[in-house]
């Protein structure tokens, strides 16, 4: 039997550790969890989770001195959970190396989803995502369409892999830009647009799997 992934839940209010870690437990994940910074910090060197889920407000250390403090020594998936929203905290989540931010309230279900986006995302496993059709090797770094091999340049492959790792998402071009580009790119989301179509026409036929969600961006969908 395959071990589960461990999570480390680290939030301030226990009923919300609670319900995360209770829900996480019918998907099959084993769950720790931490009421403040410095006991997050503690569990997770006594631990080695595989996935943090950090809220920011908290006490003793928050979760951005404790995401910085984690990202100094492991690259270990961090999804910070918030009830902020504004643009400037997720800038500063991401900044200091966090693979997601959710903004409170959240779906149960959403949240599920995404720590499987990242954790699939961090396995660094190729994987055969149209049956016979396109096959991308993250490890190697090569795609194949039909067993024959599609040149990519590295910015077209991060967008294919983004895009895969998180697919049936609609993932708007803003947030695309942010997690293929870095935020410290001065292009507009108008050069997701460029590179989809180019990615498109050198996937063929397999480029279909990349759907146009109107008025959002794209997503894949597997045929």
């Amino acid at each position: 039997m395959e071990k589960p992934y461990t999570i480390l839940i680290v939030d301030d209010e226990m009923r919300m550790r609670r319900v995360i870690a209770d829900y996480l437990k019918i998907k099959n994940y084993r769950t720790l969890e931490a009421a403040d910074g410095e006991e997050a910090l503690s569990v997770f060197a006594a631990e080695h989770p595989d996935l943090v889920l950090l809220d920011v407000m908290m006490p003793k250390k928050n979760g951005w001195q404790v995401c910085e403090e984690i990202r100094k020594t492991h690259v270990t998936p961090i999804i910070m959970l918030t009830a902020r929203s504004e643009e400037e905290d997720e800038l500063q989540g991401f900044a200091l190396g966090a693979d997601e931010y959710i903004a409170k309230p959240f779906s149960l279900k959403i949240l599920s989803a995404r720590i499987e986006a990242v954790l699939r995302r961090h396995s660094g496993q190729g994987e055969a995502v149209v049956p016979s059709r396109l096959v991308v090797d993250k490890l190697a770094r090569e795609v194949k369409v039909d067993g024959v091999a599609v040149a990519l340049t590295f910015t077209e492959f991060e967008l294919l892999d983004y895009l895969i790792t998180n697919r049936g998402f609609a993932l708007s071009r803003d947030r695309i830009l942010d997690n293929v580009w870095q935020y410290d790119y001065d292009g507009d989301a108008r050069t997701v647009d460029t590179h989809v179509k180019k990615l498109r026409s050198k996937l063929g036929v397999a480029g279909e799997c990349i759907k146009t969600v109107r008025g959002i961006g794209y997503k894949f969908e597997e045929a």
